[in-house]
């Protein structure tokens, strides 16, 4: 018989710092756990159990998940379910959940994008499949230029007046449109909490298209993703090979790349390598890991909250929380 999970007494002094959400009541772990990779119905359950665990007991309240995460669409949300059931259930006032709909989940034309109809259904199976009575925080996941935006943003705020979320995020507008979107919302008594977006030391498009200036003006949080770059920000590729015509050696066997869904071999250019060389040397003389500095390296910039991890094991979570603590930026990279 399995032992029964209890929470480590000391999660919440153990090193983890806690980041007020914009002007909101909410705080945030500096470091949130994300359920994109690794915890998917073609992922072993022992494994991501493990991983959350892990998480939890060094103070990762915050669980981020959306509809289709898996593989297979809604098994990463079905794993958070069978956690809560097993282990977190005791603990569900101590966690922040939060998932999103916006991206294709299921066939035909109301599984996909940002109409009412799909938003609805969305929240409703969510629930279902996490086990849970309501998320803290559900995302509208991705733009969609054929709604309204009005339909889509009354959906969130009836989600809420439900009592099915907490609060609401948007995720990947664009900056005229997160604009409307807030405004909607605070009209309407349901304040924008949070911006997720793709935020890292490759990809600064948050910061150069406005989106964190307008985060801090309105006291909106930000919640970074992909902040390894889907690896590139690690010591995993910095062996590599690559030549002009696009030839790349030595690319790991059991990385991302190698697999070349959402990484692929012909990103990997002579230029990026030196780049990314020369963030590891600057890293090193920080006494860091790359890994570690590109985290770090999000946590200081103007108005983000937390940033987003995967993590396929808990000594690469280790690794990852040491960005909180990390030695702070004289000058940005």
């Amino acid at each position: 018989m399995k032992r029964k999970y209890v929470a480590a007494q000391e999660r919440y002094d153990n090193g983890m710092v806690y980041e007020r959400c914009g002007r909101s009541g909410v705080m945030l772990p500096k470091v949130s756990l994300g359920f994109w990779h690794n915890f998917g119905s073609v992922d072993p359950y022992e494994r991501s159990r493990e991983i959350t665990r892990y998480a939890f007991d060094h103070g990762i309240t915050h669980f981020d998940l959306a509809n289709n995460y898996g593989p297979v669409y809604g098994s990463a949300e079905e794993t958070l379910g069978r956690l809560m059931d097993e282990d977190f259930r005791p603990y569900r006032d101590e966690l922040f959940i939060s998932t999103k709909a916006g991206y294709d989940m299921w066939p035909g034309p109301y599984g996909d994008w940002g109409s009412r109809k799909y938003l609805m259904a969305s929240i409703d199976q969510s629930l279902k499949r996490m086990r849970i009575d309501y998320v803290d925080l559900f995302y509208s996941h991705r733009y969609d230029p054929k709604t309204p935006l009005e339909e889509t943003l009354q959906a969130l705020v009836d989600i809420v007046r439900a009592g099915k979320a907490l609060y609401v995020g948007i995720s990947n507008w664009p900056l005229e449109a997160l604009r409307q979107g807030y405004d909607y919302l605070k009209a309407r008594d349901v304040p924008l909490l949070i911006y997720q977006g793709r935020l890292n030391m490759l990809d600064r498009k948050p910061q150069q298209e406005g989106i964190l200036d307008f985060c801090a003006e309105k006291g909106v949080g930000f919640i970074a993703f992909s902040p390894l770059a889907q690896g590139l920000l690690t010591d995993r590729y910095l062996n590599c090979v690559s030549t002009a015509d696009g030839t790349v050696g030595g690319i790991p066997e059991d990385s991302r790349m190698s697999k070349g869904k959402f990484l692929r071999s012909e990103m990997l250019t002579p230029e990026l390598l030196t780049r990314l060389r020369h963030y590891n040397e600057v890293a090193a003389g920080r006494g860091e890991s790359l890994a570690e500095m590109a985290l770090a390296w999000i946590l200081a910039q103007k108005a983000v909250t937390s940033v987003l991890v995967g993590a396929s094991s808990t000594a690469q979570l280790e690794k990852n929380l040491r960005c909180v603590g990390a030695t702070p930026f004289d000058e940005d990279l």
